[in-house]
């Protein structure tokens, strides 16, 4: 076998491991482990294009991943019965989390000066309530005091809803000056990839987690959230509703 069909032989190989997909860095970065006699610069060369090079076997549904087509998954699991998928467990809880991420967007991520779990139906309409809810004040000690900020929080554990959190998220942005969706690292490479284009399209802030601990969530942030004008009327309505907890 030449080096490239080597390299093309041991991208298929991780792929059929991996068939939620792999970014191309991790299928170069995996691939060169394999194949530690042969240059990097070869593997860069054949990788690249390998949906196209490939393309009955290899497809790109998203910049920068690689997976394999749903034919060549097929041919390579010999049934359904061994694929596996590891989901939370029952137990948990996304509520189990709001707390830990009310900490840690004020002392982390700064972008909140106070924040508190909400959830559940505070705002008692169908356009949902925020998971986590902050504010941003101009502390004492600044020379120039901004207005105050509200920032919404949709949390999710489940893998199966991102489009809906992500919809919520948005419809956030209707009272808050930003908003934040929150989804497990452990979504497929596709999803993570697809929301995040679309956060920066509707300046929705991306963070990922941990969603099998809530004691060690380990939230990264992925894209910050891009700061716009509310409509003032929904502010005050919502607002109005927490102003007990949120502002004294």
């Amino acid at each position: 076998m030449t080096k490239r069909e080597i390299i093309l032989s041991k991208a298929i190989e991780l792929l059929t491991d991996n068939p939620d997909g792999l970014r191309y860095s991790e299928l170069v970065k995996k691939t060169k482990e394999l194949c530690p006699d042969i240059p990097i610069n070869t593997i860069h060369g054949t990788l690249w294009n390998i949906d196209i090079r490939l393309p009955k076997r290899v497809i790109k549904p998203a910049r920068g991943i690689f997976k394999l087509s749903v034919n060549e998954q097929t041919e390579t699991s010999p049934t359904t019965a061994t694929t596996v998928t590891f989901e939370p467990t029952a137990k948990i809880k996304e509520e189990d989390f709001y707390e830990s991420f009310a900490d840690w967007i004020v002392k982390e991520l700064e972008e909140c000066t106070k924040a508190i779990p909400l959830g559940g139906n505070r705002f008692k309409d169908k356009w949902g309530t925020p998971d986590v809810i902050g504010i941003r004040e101009p502390r004492q000690s600044d020379i120039v005091k901004l207005p105050t900020e509200i920032i919404s929080v949709e949390i999710k554990t489940d893998t199966n809803n991102l489009i809906t959190a992500f919809g919520q998220a948005c419809a956030y942005k209707l009272f808050s000056h930003k908003s934040y969706i929150v989804i497990p690292n452990s979504s497929s490479e596709e999803d993570i990839a697809r929301i995040d284009g679309l956060s920066l399209i509707f300046g929705v802030g991306l963070i990922l987690f941990n969603n099998t601990n809530p004691e060690q969530p380990d939230f990264e942030i992925r894209t910050r959230a891009t700061k716009i004008d509310p409509d003032m009327f929904y502010v005050n309505k919502y607002m109005k509703l927490i102003e007990d907890e949120l502002f004294s």
